[in-house]
């Protein structure tokens, strides 16, 4: 299982441990780090998204923002190339647990 750092340019956002899988996610233990807070209402946005969106607006009003900040993840110790948020994979944060798709 690989370990995370959540990075916006050289701010550390947090830190992800990834646990089990739940096909097609992995999960993962998340840990804030200095930087969280600046970030925290982008994915409370994200986890509170549910229910129909014909047109995908509510989902475009969403994603667009979390798109904008740039994030990284970015494997501990190598063996991973980086993956950008929401290019490279999909990320959802909700309090202590996070699940992983790439």
């Amino acid at each position: 299982m690989t370990q995370w750092q959540l990075l916006q340019g050289d701010v550390l956002l947090g830190e992800l441990d990834e646990y089990g899988c739940d096909q097609p996610f992995l999960l993962a233990r998340f840990v804030p780090g200095p930087g969280w807070e600046n970030v925290r209402f982008v994915f409370e946005a994200l986890t509170a998204l549910r229910g129909p969106d014909p047109d995908g607006s509510r989902t475009a009003a969403v994603l667009k923002p979390l798109l904008d900040l740039d994030l990284m993840l970015v494997p501990v110790g190598g063996g991973r190339s980086l993956l950008r948020v929401v290019k490279d994979c999909w990320l959802r944060i909700d309090g202590s647990e996070a699940r992983l798709r790439y």
